[in-house]
């Protein structure tokens, strides 16, 4: 019983607590996103200033511009050029289509099939780059020319008949029609199509297809149900990078079209470089951008991925 009463031995002081060292270089990442972050401020969020600025002054190049707030320029520039606007959104969305047609097998061809030939495949694909976009846009005019052997092959071929009807083509003649601003939208902007799919098509685990096949599913089955829902990131990521600079591009309008094709990229630039209405043009390219969004948004909503390569 006394052993059992005797009060317990004293604790032990507790040595204070020691405080965990600073870690040295903890702000090293927001000194090396500095750059990053000073370079889009100065090229490109103050420019958007300027620019949204612009937008509601009045005045003209003589006697100066001033900001009045003035928002109905706004709306007489889309009631004005929203033919432009719509030729281009229609222009745009062809050429993604194409490029997607065009590229997708292609990417796939590459991922799963090229085996050692992949690198020369993929040199080829980037090839267009080492020339100038210009240089490569001029080249479609000799490709596309009324006596060349394209033209020729699609007059045989009763092709141009059926674009004449759907209002694509002129008669026998390619060129300053909107075929001719399509074609070279698709050329120029097909690398940016093919190398998302690519990087998305790598990813896949080949054993995936493997135990497909094990569970009788035909190749075309393994495509829908596989290949196509693993591959939407570079789908998404691909059509992106193509329609967006397609609906703001004006040098193939303006070198491949003619007047009835003129892109709202054409309207800005002789807005901005030759009749000099400076509000106009960057209300013009203000309502692009805010168009463009709006599309890319909900487009990237309703697409079902977030996962963008």
């Amino acid at each position: 019983m006394a052993t059992l009463t005797e009060a317990p031995p004293p604790l032990s002081p507790t040595a204070p607590e020691k405080k965990p060292p600073r870690r040295r270089g903890r702000f090293t990442p927001y000194w090396l996103l500095l750059p990053g972050i000073l370079w889009l401020l100065v090229f490109f969020a103050l420019p958007m200033i300027y620019q949204a600025s612009t937008s509601v002054q009045t005045g003209s190049l003589e006697e100066g511009y001033k900001v009045t707030w003035h928002f109905a320029t706004y709306w007489d520039a889309l009631s004005q050029y929203w033919p432009q606007f719509l030729r281009s959104i229609l222009y745009a969305g062809a050429a993604t289509i194409l490029c997607l047609v065009l590229g997708y097998p292609l990417a796939y061809l590459i991922a799963f099939r090229a085996g050692r030939w992949r690198n020369l495949i993929m040199i080829l694909v980037i090839a267009p780059f080492f020339t100038s976009f210009l240089i490569r846009t001029l080249a479609w005019k000799t490709i596309l020319a009324d006596s060349g052997p394209v033209v020729s092959a699609l007059n045989t071929l009763h092709v141009l008949d059926v674009t004449d009807w759907l209002g694509w083509t002129a008669g026998d003649r390619v060129l300053a029609t909107p075929l001719a601003v399509v074609c070279g939208l698709t050329y120029n902007f097909l690398p940016f199509m093919i190398l998302p799919l690519y990087t998305s098509l790598e990813r896949i685990d080949g054993r995936l297809h493997e135990a497909a096949g094990d569970l009788y599913a035909r190749p075309v089955t393994v495509f829908r149900k596989v290949t196509f829902p693993l591959s939407m990131p570079g789908v998404v990521s691909g059509t992106l990078l193509t329609f967006i600079p397609a609906a703001g591009d004006y040098v193939n309008a303006d070198l491949l079209g003619s007047t009835d094709t003129r892109m709202v990229g054409n309207v800005i630039q002789t807005q901005f470089l030759r009749i000099l209405d400076y509000p106009t043009a960057a209300a013009l390219s203000f309502i692009l951008m805010a168009a463009i969004l709006f599309m890319v948004t909900l487009y990237i909503r309703k697409s079902g991925t977030e996962d963008l390569v």
